[in-house]
């Protein structure tokens, strides 16, 4: 009697245990197919404006008007007495298979809504902006400190090995998806030295200077400009922006990639560098890019 007791509950033991993480006990056969690919395709850089404390804050708890904003790493600051730690430690706020609230309204590679699709850091950085009457916003950028550089870096990596559709093009700051409403991570970010490592997108400067020697010269760039950054990923229309939206977009351009050169106009070097990381990084698109043609 009591091994026929038993039996029942065995055997729905045996059954669960062949399919984990399922409420019911149907036969599951794992057929993995190759078409397919990862839910996370961008790494997205912040830098959070305020000390330590009041970022853990507003990326964890809810906010007094329901804006509420996550990420899903928070990286820390040296010198903060609002941290308390003396090493410096990667928060994690949000798994990485689930959706943090960081990017809003955004667009890239012809993708809108990037939460739906990213990684987002947080970097504890002061940076801040002021509002001028009459003239572009006053800001102020501070460096970032070597030691959250390695640990950033370390994190990156780290994130692209375990995300590999994140190509180099895809990892963006705040800035390259919502021009017209973000300035982070700044100017003081160093992109150049995170692509030397294997995280991003630089340009050559032979290929720089090649596509410079070529324009240099022309009194308007500004087309050949928006078609090389829509080709690269910025959120142009086909129609082109208008001028205080094509400012934003060049802004954010010189930010990542000329950031000892930003004045928001499509000069000669402006230009060419988008030219050169088009080449690189979308070879096929340089030729309609350079000579379009009417459909």
């Amino acid at each position: 009697m009591k091994l026929y007791a038993l039996l029942p509950a065995t055997l729905l033991l045996a059954a669960c245990a062949t399919t984990p993480g399922y409420l019911t006990t149907y036969p599951l056969v794992e057929h993995p197919s190759t078409n397919a690919n990862g839910r996370v395709r961008f790494l997205v850089m912040h830098y959070t404006s305020s000390n330590f404390a009041s970022s853990l804050q507003t990326l964890s708890e809810p906010s007094d008007d329901g804006d509420d904003v996550s990420a899903h790493y928070l990286l820390p600051e040296e010198g903060d007495p609002s941290y308390g730690e003396r090493a410096l430690k990667v928060y994690q706020l949000v798994p990485e298979n689930r959706r943090a609230w960081h990017a809003g309204l955004s667009r890239w590679e012809n993708r809108q809504n990037l939460n739906d699709q990213s990684i987002g850091i947080e970097i504890v950085n002061r940076a801040r902006c002021h509002a001028v009457e009459g003239t572009e916003p006053l800001c102020f950028f501070p460096d970032f400190s070597t030691t959250q550089l390695q640990l950033l870096l370390k994190l990156s990596q780290d994130i692209l090995v375990r995300n590999p559709d994140i190509t180099p093009t895809s990892v963006v700051g705040h800035s390259d998806i919502a021009p017209t409403r973000k300035t982070d991570p700044g100017p003081r970010f160093p992109w150049q030295w995170l692509a030397q490592h294997g995280v991003g997108a630089w340009y050559e400067d032979d290929t720089v200077l090649k596509h410079y020697r070529a324009v240099q010269g022309n009194t308007d760039n500004i087309a050949l400009l928006q078609r090389a950054l829509r080709a690269y990923g910025y959120d142009i229309k086909d129609d082109g922006a208008s001028d205080a939206d094509m400012a934003s977009y060049i802004r954010a351009f010189q930010m990542h990639f000329r950031p000892w050169e930003i004045n928001g106009q499509a000069t000669a070097t402006t230009t060419a560098t988008a030219l050169a990381l088009v080449e690189k990084y979308y070879p096929t698109k340089l030729p309609q890019v350079l000579q379009p043609t009417t459909p």
